[in-house]
């Protein structure tokens, strides 16, 4: 089925963030586990399959527009120097995928375009009420009870 293209175009730079977002919490992920902050690093890792997700649906639904999906294309990631900055990345970039996400929903309705606004709008709510969320959550935290006792509250395994 021949899609729009300004809307494969749009796809394909929420494809680029999903991918940059995936990179950024592997490096994260492999920080928090080199750290031995546990749950941090199973959390990030949950985090980067479910960014891998999010790419593979959008990649799935350019092919089936007819574009071509561009992952190679990657935006510049943040890497963070401590737990808080990490944090603050994470939510930094989560933030502009769902802004980015906002707008492309916009142009799916304009286009008339509904199944690819659907498959959007289930995006964002994963990256507003599961990613923004638990990092503005855990950021919460850090600022109720201090880095270090945040950090030590992360330390053991995610399941115990």
């Amino acid at each position: 089925m021949k899609g729009v293209q300004k809307v494969i175009d749009h796809l394909n730079k929420q494809l680029t963030l999903e991918l940059t977002s995936m990179d950024q919490y592997l490096a994260h992920s492999k920080m928090y586990e080199d750290w031995g902050i546990n749950k941090l690093h199973e959390k990030l890792a949950h985090e980067f399959e479910e960014e891998l997700e999010h790419a593979r649906r959008i990649t799935q639904r350019i092919l089936f527009l007819e574009g071509v999906p561009d992952t190679a294309s990657r935006q510049p990631i943040n890497i963070g120097k401590n737990v808080k900055q990490m944090l603050e990345n994470d939510l930094a970039a989560e933030k502009t995928v769902a802004e980015s996400l906002r707008n492309i929903i916009g142009i799916c309705e304009a286009s008339k375009d509904y199944i690819t606004r659907e498959i959007l709008e289930d995006l964002l709510d994963d990256t507003e009420m599961d990613h923004i969320y638990w990092l503005e959550q855990h950021l919460g935290l850090i600022d109720k009870v201090g880095v270090q006792n945040y950090i030590q509250s992360q330390m053991g395994s995610q399941d115990g």
